[in-house]
């Protein structure tokens, strides 16, 4: 079963079946560990409109939003998290100044040793389990995900493929938590 404040919630405004803004308020009510903003497919401009609205909800609901990849739009907009690709971190070295929170994307012990020493605060492993987000590519598993938990000094969230069926089993490796993208889309 999910546990919100074990979760990070990994937005998707694709898969939402009421308007993107109404699932995020109910999102952020549920008071999940935070809310990673991450809609890839958006140019920065338009992250950062979506983003201003998504972190105003957050704020008011007193939940914790991690906006991704656009570094200089969280600056704009006052947001001190941020969550960015490995390849990104390692571009950023020395450029992260200001902000409280980075979390890096890893998938292996190499690579979250790599984000750890690049000045990662937290790291999300995966894909743990088979996920629709990467049809056709093996899961890595739960012994991967502990290998991650147990090679480095961060919080580690396991991501791909999180069920509230799965979920607990994720925190039985050492992670500090894990991250929905579907699950949270799509409900209530």
């Amino acid at each position: 079963m999910y546990t919100f404040k074990n979760m990070l919630a990994v937005t998707n405004r694709r898969l939402c079946e009421r308007s993107f803004l109404e699932q995020i308020d109910w999102l952020a009510s549920c008071h999940p560990a935070g809310i990673i903003l991450r809609e890839k497919d958006l140019e920065e401009e338009k992250y950062q409109d979506l983003a201003k609205k998504v972190l105003a909800v957050c704020r008011r609901h007193g939940t914790l939003c991690i906006l991704h990849t656009w570094t200089e739009c969280a600056r704009k907009l006052g947001c001190p998290d941020i969550h960015l690709p490995l390849w990104k971190l390692r571009g950023m070295a020395g450029k992260l100044e200001g902000f409280r929170r980075i979390g890096a994307s890893v998938h292996s012990v190499e690579e979250a040793e790599e984000a750890c020493a690049l000045g990662a605060s937290y790291l999300t492993a995966g894909h743990v389990f088979l996920t629709d987000c990467k049809k056709g590519i093996p899961a890595r598993g739960l012994d991967f995900l502990q290998e991650v938990c147990r090679a480095v000094p961060l919080p580690v969230y396991g991501i791909g493929g999180i069920t509230e069926e799965n979920a607990a089993s994720v925190l039985e490796q050492g992670a500090a938590g894990y991250c929905v993208m579907s699950g949270v889309m799509r409900n209530p």
